[in-house]
Formats: C-alpha cells, sequence, structure tokens
C-alpha cells in the first residue's frame, strides 16, 4: 500500500480513503464501512437471504463465510481446518416443558429468561451437533419477526494444519469452549469481558 508522507497528497484523497493514518483503505474496512453504514443499500440483499435461510435446516455447514470481515477479525482463516456453520435460533425467552399437573398460573413458570445470551446458546447448539469441533467464535448475521441467525466459526483440532498453525494452535489445548463460556458470547453473558 502507498503511504502518503507527503501532506499535499494526502489532502487530495476522499475522506473516505483516509483511514490508517493516511494508508489507504483495505478491502475488509470497506466491508466492514458497508455493513455498518449503508444498511438501507444492504436491506434487499438480505431480504433475500433471509427468505432462503428461513427454509433451511436450523444448523447448516456452508462453504466460506457471509460476512467475511467480521469472520477475519475473529480469528478464520480460508484453509482446512475450519469450518463454517449457520445458525438459527428464536428470539425472546426460553420455553420450558408442559408441567403435566395443575397449577396456578404464577407458579406455572412456562417462560423464562435464560442466563446466557441467545449467540451464547447458538454456540453450544452447534457445538452439539459437531462434537469433533471446536467453537472458535461467532458473529451475526441477520435477523426477522421470528429468529436471528448467527455464523459460527468452528476448528478441527486434531487437523494437522490447525495442530502446526502458531495463531490458532493454542486450541489444540481446549475443549468445550463454547460450553464453559470461553467464547466472546459466553464471557459476554457471564460479564467477564471487563478488565477488573
Amino acid at each position: 500500500m502507498q503511504n502518503f508522507k507527503n501532506k499535499a497528497n494526502f489532502e487530495k484523497l476522499p475522506n473516505d480513503r483516509k483511514l490508517d493514518g493516511g494508508n489507504l483503505m483495505g478491502m475488509y474496512k470497506y466491508l466492514t464501512r458497508l455493513w455498518q453504514d449503508a444498511k438501507d443499500l444492504l436491506e434487499p440483499i438480505k431480504r433475500e437471504r433471509i427468505l432462503q435461510w428461513r427454509k433451511q435446516p436450523a444448523i447448516v455447514r456452508i462453504k466460506k463465510p457471509t460476512r467475511i470481515d467480521k469472520a477475519r477479525r475473529l480469528g478464520y482463516k480460508a484453509k482446512q481446518g475450519f469450518v463454517i456453520v449457520r445458525a438459527r435460533i428464536k428470539k425472546g425467552g426460553r420455553k420450558r416443558r408442559h408441567i403435566p399437573k395443575g397449577r396456578r398460573p404464577k407458579r406455572y413458570g412456562m417462560f423464562f429468561t435464560p442466563t446466557r445470551n441467545l449467540q451464547a446458546i447458538v454456540e453450544q447448539r452447534v457445538n452439539r451437533k459437531f462434537p469433533n469441533l471446536e467453537v472458535l467464535n461467532s458473529y451475526y448475521v441477520g435477523d426477522d419477526s421470528v429468529y436471528e441467525w448467527y455464523e459460527v466459526i468452528l476448528v478441527d483440532p486434531n487437523h494437522p494444519a490447525i495442530k502446526n498453525d502458531k495463531d490458532i494452535g493454542w486450541i489444540v489445548n481446549q475443549r468445550g469452549r463454547a460450553f464453559r463460556g470461553l467464547t466472546s458470547a459466553g464471557k459476554r453473558s457471564r460479564n467477564s469481558r471487563r478488565k477488573k
């Protein structure tokens, strides 16, 4: 990338290309900005996607991430040993099973607010579906009036490409990250992301 140390050349650039102290913006920064700021442009695309996603099963393995910029920030690499799964979950509180004996409605307790957030619950469900893989992280991709969709990044700790990777090799020694609340969503649900 070209570095603009000459102030005159830097001033000629449009404002959206002056990020990173004069370096030109990369592709991933444009994608992030598009997702955050240009939501009205993405709305028709999102609507089409959600219409297709509703017809699919709750947990689906996909070839590549929908939000490549977010996936890369959370540790995804386009190499063997990484798996992306899209999962949906119903919005709102969780529902207990029906209680066979009678009781007054106040004590019925049909709906309750779970301790974990929906994203952490999705990670656990995906990990149950793929028990030989480990959850690295997850991110939001869309929602409608009934469901929310998240994409979960999974890693195969037994794959040689993962064992030999200096960036992600630490995951070989960890098991059950989603169930122990060690992912970002799990930490958020148990208030341990704040520094003490």
